[in-house]
């Protein structure tokens, strides 16, 4: 069994840092290491399993993998083709399809290398597959995570459900993405108040974009009031722009509505939950995040472009790393040739 014992204590790392805070992107890193290295504990442990077992556990942690990467891109190849078809060719609509057809143009270009015998040509291609290898890791991680993250239930009594704001139809009404956000916030409050404490104050966060005609919190505490919610209930934070400022602005508010001590569910789109909770956790903001549904044809971009925001603000290690193997992918290419 020693052959597990690396993600045994990968596994133990993962568990006492989800204790200290479960909105650190490390937790997803743990995760995916822990499961890398139990993996390769399974496959050490192969020679002394009966045939059809080890037949089986091979064929789990080789096969699969490479049948569930071509599934994937062919799913976000047809996934990118719905989002053009229904939301139009703007950029962030045209993640997954990007996606999907880089892995399949990935594939055949390692396919047709493989074919070239050219040292050279061989470690340029091996480097970029490492480089991809290296950033498909981080992105299973942080889908994983993103996954457990989103099932976390709400537990004890909250003062807050903040909901953050996102664009206006027409620059004044909620559109379908906003209003499921009002909907989850308004089942939170009626879920705290039946526990029988103290029910919560609805915080509706956002500001007032160059083309909307109200700000965003004035629009959602119309549409939460129209819904039944109680006026004496609703709160407005109305200066924000960015999630950053959502969230430090929304921060003062409970702070001077309820002292320090207060607690808060923050609700986005699920797409979303998991970097809004990141972003909470440096703004300060004492709860958690929770998302509401969304639309099963645009998670995918969506997840892709939160992914990319992740990396980004990750980006020095990143970037070293990237860089790292890309300088070592040029030195060998160099000896190869």
């Amino acid at each position: 069994m020693i052959a597990f014992a690396p993600a045994a204590v990968l596994l133990l790392l993962f568990l006492v840092s989800v204790r200290a805070d479960r909105r650190r992107f490390r937790n997803a890193v743990l995760l995916g290491l822990t499961l890398i290295w139990a993996s390769i504990g399974v496959l050490f442990l192969i020679p002394s399993l009966p045939p059809l077992l080890g037949v089986v556990a091979v064929a789990l942690i080789l096969l699969v993998p490479t049948l569930g990467t071509l599934s994937l891109a062919g799913f976000l190849v047809g996934n990118g083709i719905t989002m053009l078809r229904r939301e139009g060719r703007s950029p962030a609509n045209l993640l997954s399809l990007a996606a999907g057809t880089g892995i399949f143009g990935l594939i055949g270009l390692v396919a047709y290398v493989a074919d070239r015998g050219s040292p050279a040509m061989d470690a340029a291609v091996g480097g970029l597959v490492l480089l991809v290898a290296y950033v498909s890791f981080l992105f299973v991680c942080f889908l994983a995570y993103a996954f457990l993250y989103g099932r976390t239930p709400v537990r004890g009594d909250v003062d807050f459900v903040v909901v953050l704001g996102s664009g206006l139809l027409g620059g004044e009404r909620v559109p379908p993405l906003l209003a499921s956000r009002l909907e989850k916030g308004m089942r939170l409050q009626a879920a705290q108040a039946a526990r029988g404490g103290r029910v919560p104050l609805l915080l509706a966060s956002g500001g007032q974009g160059p083309d909307e005609k109200v700000p965003e919190a004035r629009a959602m505490a119309d549409w939460l009031l129209a819904q039944g919610a109680a006026p004496e209930l609703v709160r407005l934070e109305d200066r924000s722009r960015t999630t950053d400022e959502n969230l430090a602005f929304s921060r003062e508010v409970m702070e001077a509505e309820a002292g320090p001590d207060y607690r808060c569910v923050v609700v986005t789109n699920n797409f979303h939950a998991f970097r809004a909770a990141m972003t909470a956790r440096k703004a300060g903001v004492n709860g958690q995040v929770v998302g509401s549904p969304t639309a099963r044809y645009f998670w995918p971009s969506a997840t892709i472009r939160e992914f990319v925001a992740v990396f980004w603000e990750h980006r020095v290690v990143n970037l070293v790393v990237c860089g790292a193997i890309a300088a070592a992918t040029a030195v060998a290419a160099a000896l190869a040739g």
